[in-house]
């Protein structure tokens, strides 16, 4: 008797065992079920909202596949109103960015100062290029940027860091937390300039979102699109003659963004490029090389290869 209890009662063990199980899997399907369709009726919400929030965009793709020959270590082809990566070679791989550290260190200056502020020069003969600022001298603020976005004055970039309220530091600080902010996973900044190549990396796919950050703003992409400036003091005593060493800026619709060289980074060159589509509509695409040793063969070399290579597709809902 006391044996075909303990038998009974382990039977029902199982069988309550089994029905718990039971319960918890149709627990689960019906949890999925309920997930499935409120995410369907998410998209479906969205779809009312937003009609044309699919077809408004149009993707690129390549016609023909592109086979680079070239010297570049790293390369990015994104384009900017999509962010669709048509080609890409090392895409995350870390590198020194040298004077392309200047496009964070231009939207940072951006976002603190007003045109017409009066920056004084604190430092001269920076190493690296300088523009030729004297220690005292008064320029605006818009001359200034000039002064770093053309010729890639290491003295420019300086005053704009060391006028920042808490001096160099605070600036550095300010372009780290805007990497976060635009959520450049994969960037850190050392110093305005990017003369510190240990310290001053970023990936190719980071640049290119940054440079796509940056010409949202309409000053910078002007900037950007200049071949040559005259600028002056406040005094207008002291004339300084910019000009822009993208050497490729003009051609093939070109129209920006920035260089870079040091040894360690080997030269760098983000590119901003206007395409147009079969319907005579205009595409922005970004183009950044890393790690080449000749920065306009290399991108020139890209733009041949790209120009009217692209279809750009709608996807309608």
């Amino acid at each position: 008797m006391k044996g075909f209890l303990i038998n009974f009662l382990k039977k029902k063990k199982r069988v309550l065992l089994y029905a718990f199980l039971s319960l918890c899997l149709i627990l689960l399907v019906v949890l999925s079920v309920f997930d499935m369709l409120l995410r369907y009726y998410n998209f479906e919400k969205k779809i009312k909202v937003f009609p044309f929030a699919l077809s408004q965009t149009k993707y690129p793709v390549f016609k023909l596949s592109i086979t680079p020959d070239i010297s570049a270590r790293a390369i990015i082809i994104m384009d900017n109103e999509s962010k669709t990566v048509l080609f890409s070679k090392n895409p995350t791989l870390l590198f020194s960015m040298a004077s392309t550290t200047k496009i964070m260190t231009a939207l940072v200056a951006l976002d603190y100062y007003k045109n017409k502020d009066i920056l004084t020069v604190k430092t001269e003969k920076v190493e690296g290029v300088n523009v030729g600022f004297k220690v005292g001298e008064k320029l605006n603020f818009e001359n200034i940027l000039y002064a770093m976005l053309l010729p890639s004055g290491n003295d420019a970039a300086l005053v704009l860091a060391q006028n920042y309220k808490g001096g160099e530091n605070a600036f550095v600080a300010k372009m780290n937390d805007k990497a976060r902010n635009l959520y450049l996973r994969n960037t850190h900044f050392a110093d305005p300039i990017g003369l510190d190549d240990s310290q001053d990396y970023t990936t190719p796919i980071d640049l290119a979102r940054l440079a796509s950050a940056a010409l949202r703003n309409e000053k910078f992409a002007k900037i950007v699109a200049t071949k040559t400036m005259e600028i002056t003091d406040i005094t207008r005593e002291n004339k300084y003659l910019l000009t822009n060493l993208n050497k490729l800026l003009g051609v093939q619709g070109v129209n920006g963004i920035k260089t870079g060289y040091t040894t360690e980074a080997g030269q760098v060159l983000v590119t901003s490029k206007i395409e147009t589509d079969s319907d005579n509509k205009k595409h922005n695409l970004i183009i950044v090389v890393m790690g080449s040793l000749d920065r306009f063969w290399d991108t020139s070399r890209l733009l041949y290869q790209i120009s009217g290579n692209i279809n750009y597709l709608s996807i309608h809902p």
